[in-house]
């Protein structure tokens, strides 16, 4: 049974809004976990617009079930989690421009950087994940480079939801999730999940974890954050 990691930036994102201090993350995350999440997810991107870096460490002292931080592969942010010590690091593309993650990162071209980068963090005792799109070769890499985890980015196959092309996306996940598995990869996924989508996905073989953010906090505005991290948690359980 596949578990949730609930994204918070856009709680972070509402208060940046205004540059305040509500609605607060620590809050947030204290009712994400009191309403089922097993994992609380945040962005610290390079140019902070949502999360920070307080946010970050006042998080690692006060949630009570698993931090996993996002992050670019720069030296800033190794620096940052080898000081904050979160339980998981998911490394991801990043660039300034755009509006969310827009593919997986490309291990094969960037193998020996992150082999390197990856190799302290192991070291230190943080589980290491990389955001991949569900290509074979992308999984194998991952492996070589030192990571524990992939987490499949699931963007193609949101958009092709309930098009002809959908099958054919599902396949992908399900083919990689195999030869992840195969090779000693545990195996998470996100980008784009939402309440119509998110059932195939939780119910392929080995899936552990879903990473999922924006939809759980849209639905949130309407109905509350608990309520929403409930019924995600009820479909993909």
């Amino acid at each position: 049974m596949a578990t949730l990691g609930v994204n918070i930036d856009h709680i972070a994102t509402l208060r940046q809004a205004r540059l305040g201090i509500e609605p607060d993350t620590a809050a947030a995350a204290y009712i994400c976990e009191k309403a089922g999440a097993d994992a609380i997810t945040v962005h610290l991107r390079e140019d902070r617009r949502h999360i920070q870096d307080k946010d970050v460490r006042i998080l690692k002292n006060t949630i009570k079930t698993r931090l996993n931080l996002e992050m670019a592969a720069t030296e800033e942010m190794q620096k940052i989690a080898l000081e904050i010590m979160p339980y998981s690091c998911t490394l991801v593309p990043e660039k300034r421009q755009e509006l969310t993650t827009e593919g997986g990162l490309d291990v094969v071209s960037n193998f020996e950087k992150l082999k390197k980068f990856i190799q302290p963090l192991v070291e230190a005792g943080i589980i290491i994940s990389i955001f991949i799109d569900p290509n074979l070769e992308q999984v194998e890499k991952s492996k070589q480079a030192g990571a524990q985890f992939i987490e499949f980015h699931t963007g193609k196959y949101a958009e092709a939801f309930g098009t002809s092309s959908e099958k054919v996306k599902f396949e992908n996940l399900k083919n990689s999730a195999k030869l992840a598995h195969k090779i000693g990869l545990r195996i998470n996924a996100g980008h784009g999940l939402n309440y119509e989508n998110v059932i195939p996905i939780a119910k392929i073989e080995h899936m552990e974890e879903l990473n999922i953010g924006h939809s759980i906090i849209s639905r949130a505005v309407m109905v509350g954050l608990e309520a929403a991290v409930r019924d995600m948690k009820s479909l993909i359980s």
